[in-house]
């Protein structure tokens, strides 16, 4: 949820999409029992058809690919063209659309009926919100959802929305710390530090020891501040009291802590439009000991000079803080347009995409974790380094908040943990203009 190389999965640009999630949610002329756009066409035996009878189903479906262009996406399309042997009479018209701002084209289009595709690659925080407004199909007794049971029950949790489930996981993630061994090496450091007082304290030798290199660089953004704000036994919603605590002391001292890491002789940060890329460019060419990022990220790094040797690359679980510890789980869902006019096709398409084979392929292409039990036990996945670097991260990682909304926090968030970050406003002013430009955000929790 989910997320390619080079690029910053959840960081967008500013949205102004307070009022519009409130009225959409509130006026949404699409509702799952008519279709969004759907028209005259009877899709009651769409299932049934797809599982009976799958050659004979035949159309053209859109889908929506997420992954980064350059790195992910050549796998799935690979997958594509097989999808198309299998089924000669349906044919995919492929489109890759960049993951910043998809989610909001794709709203756009369900909205007005027009324009939307039949499948897409969604990140896990968009899918409850879709749901809510009505604009996913959902595809519980379907082909999409077969062998249920043999999906990680985190990455399948992502999917629900009361009682229905409205999206297959396609890959998960979270985030980990990554360093650099021949840095650490160079200033005599042993291991990854397993705290934020270690990190520091590693970035600063890093920093005296091999002069010219940054001990640890942190992305300005929201959704990096995760880890640190689970630190502090918090989130950016409470679901117990149904409220946003975006201006929570724990989020306060979260800050305080990327203050500190990012000061000079022990880090940086970067608040300009081109910050994830400047990191990881940092990282990959070996100026920088230390990252936060996730798997997606791992196959561009390798490319970097400093990674000619992939043993060079450390993974390891992100730094504890007082509280607690652990990454936000990510990844992606496939799902289906809720008025898309071919659905048999669509389910076949989703439930192809998401068969164990396949998401083992798509290991071995991206380095990305799939989601499916049994795709752990194929050799692709077994020998893959980066997955077996991931597992304890993985498993320690921090499920997100079941709140409708929710995703939109990191997007309505960034611009003022920027603005933190750059001095621009203090820590209190600019929670505090965070807290009330989400309000509405997550509806029915106050903010």
């Amino acid at each position: 949820m989910t997320k390619g190389p080079g690029r910053d999965p959840v960081s967008r640009q500013p949205k102004n999409r307070r009022n519009r999630a409130i009225a959409a949610l509130a006026v949404a002329a699409c509702t799952i029992a008519a279709g969004c756009g759907s028209g005259t066409t009877d899709q009651s035996g769409a299932a049934e058809l797809a599982a009976n009878d799958p050659q004979s189903v035949s159309g053209t479906i859109t889908w929506w690919d997420t992954s980064d262009a350059t790195n992910e996406a050549p796998a799935f399309k690979d997958l594509v063209a097989k999808f198309e042997q299998k089924y000669p009479n349906i044919e995919v018209n492929y489109v890759n659309k960049p993951f910043d701002g998809a989610d909001d084209k794709f709203r756009t289009a369900a909205q007005n009926g027009d324009g939307a595709p039949d499948v897409m690659r969604a990140d896990v925080g968009w899918t409850s919100t879709f749901a809510a407004l009505g604009y996913l199909q959902p595809l519980d007794g379907t082909p999409a959802l077969s062998g249920e049971d043999d999906y990680l029950p985190t990455p399948m949790g992502s999917t629900k929305y009361q009682g229905k489930t409205y999206g297959v996981p396609e890959v998960t993630d979270t985030l980990a710390l990554l360093y650099n061994k021949e840095l650490f090496e160079k200033a005599g450091i042993e291991g990854p530090p397993k705290d934020w007082a270690e990190l520091e304290a590693a970035a600063k030798k890093i920093e005296a020891e091999v002069p010219g290199t940054t001990g640890v660089f942190l992305n300005a953004d929201a959704y990096f501040l995760l880890p640190f704000v689970y630190g502090q036994g918090a989130d950016y919603v409470d679901t117990d009291t149904k409220s946003v605590t975006i201006d929570s002391p724990q989020v306060a001292s979260a800050i305080e802590t990327v203050r500190e890491l990012t000061s000079e002789g022990t880090g940086a940060t970067d608040t300009s439009s081109n910050k994830y890329t400047n990191m990881l460019n940092s990282f990959k060419s070996g100026t920088t000991a230390m990252m936060l990022n996730g798997p997606w990220a791992v196959s561009d790094i390798l490319t970097g000079s400093a990674y000619a040797d992939p043993g060079n690359l450390g993974v390891a679980s992100v730094p504890s803080g007082p509280q607690g510890q652990g990454g936000p789980v990510g990844g992606h869902n496939l799902v289906v347009y809720a008025g898309s006019p071919n659905l048999a096709a669509s389910y076949l398409f989703v439930e192809f995409m998401s068969l164990p084979e396949n998401q083992a392929y798509v290991t071995s292409r991206n380095d990305t974790l799939p989601t499916r039990k049994s795709a752990y036990e194929l050799p692709e996945v077994k020998s893959n380094p980066v997955v077996a670097a991931f597992e304890k991260p993985l498993d320690g990682a921090v499920p997100r908040p079941e709140a409708p909304g929710a995703g939109d926090l990191y997007d309505i968030f960034t611009p003022f943990y920027e603005q933190i970050l750059g001095d621009q406003v203090s820590i209190e002013d600019g929670l505090v203009a965070a807290q009330s430009k989400a309000k509405g955000a997550v509806p029915g929790f106050e903010s």
